[in-house]
């Protein structure tokens, strides 16, 4: 049934799943728990459904308008997860100290297994892989870290800066690999929609203390289960990037010679001469055009058609 919901959706189905979903139930909790309390108020008599259908119709349009307002704000409600956007200066750097200080700690605890069992071991690699290799590329933030080690995965083993040429590699890779990125991404836009979702609910619940008539216990109990969530949510994003990570790596394994292909260039056999290449490219991608960049990118173009050895048919089997 998800197939065929999926096959309908189309490009829509990410959008759905990451974005309305969450929103419909962030809703879904304030029209149960916050909006009983602030009925008597003027403004919320004024527009609050009459029946049950205009309630489920009210519900169904906010969600939808909502989720795509989440989905167009999307890269500054990540920024602001990953420590990069509204973070003073003073909190950025002591959060990448912080976080430097737990990728030594749990490399030292991998650095002597004894007394651990292989799942234990297992466990630490893996928390260790949610940070980017170079340490220069630490964020003040688990997510942000999370995220920037598949950011700069292309860079540190191509030379392929992905955040420079992810619109083209996007285009020529393999259309499966595409949706694996898309699919595992959606996982993390879920929980940092309901995250977000949760922190709005629970502020507005705490705003109808305020009103009259208000169900003091129940918008209590609202914001306190609310706020005890959002770590969770939060901490259930930073897992769903591993997922989001791979498809990641795969996408740049197997889109660097259909990239190098779609750019007229030869994809060289050896990595060192490939990380050259996806230097000039991405040098180029960033720079005015100079004339300098013909004979640069001279050792990778293909030759033309016309210029390519004879191609022969191959000999011809024994007959039957």
């Amino acid at each position: 049934m998800g197939d065929i919901a999926k096959s309908v959706l189309g490009g829509g189905w990410a959008l759905v799943a990451g974005w309305v979903l969450p929103a419909a139930l962030n809703l879904a909790v304030f029209f149960l728990a916050v909006a009983p309390s602030l009925r008597r108020t003027a403004a919320v008599a004024r527009v609050w459904p009459s029946s049950a259908s205009q309630t489920a119709l009210l519900l169904l349009c906010t969600a939808v308008l909502f989720g795509i307002v989440l989905s167009a704000l999307q890269t500054p409600l990540y920024r602001i997860l990953e420590g990069y956007l509204l973070w003073p200066r003073g909190a950025y750097s002591r959060g990448c100290r912080r976080q430097r200080a737990g990728k030594a700690r749990i490399a030292s605890l991998i650095a002597r297994p004894e007394g651990r069992t292989p799942l234990q071991r297992a466990l630490l690699n893996e928390q260790l892989a949610r940070y980017p290799s170079d340490d220069d590329q630490l964020a003040p933030t688990r997510l942000g870290n999370a995220i920037r080690r598949f950011e700069e995965y292309g860079h540190n083993r191509f030379r392929l800066d992905t955040q420079v040429l992810w619109n083209e590699l996007s285009v020529a890779a393999p259309e499966q690999a595409r949706r694996q990125v898309e699919s595992a991404r959606t996982s993390v836009d879920f929980f940092v929609a309901l995250l977000y979702g949760h922190a709005v609910v629970a502020a507005l619940a705490l705003l109808a203390l305020t009103s009259a008539g208000a169900e003091r216990p129940l918008l209590v109990a609202t914001a306190i289960v609310l706020c005890a969530l959002i770590p969770l949510w939060y901490r259930s994003a930073v897992y769903a990037t591993d997922e989001w990570a791979a498809a990641v790596r795969a996408m740049v394994n197997l889109g660097r010679k259909p990239l190098a292909d779609a750019l007229g260039l030869v994809l060289p056999q050896q990595l060192a001469e490939e990380r050259t290449m996806w230097q000039l490219v991405t040098r180029m991608s960033r720079r005015p055009y100079r004339d300098a960049a013909d004979t640069a990118f001279a050792p990778y173009r293909a030759a033309p058609a016309d210029q390519r050895g004879p191609s022969h048919p191959p000999a011809p089997g024994p007959a039957a």
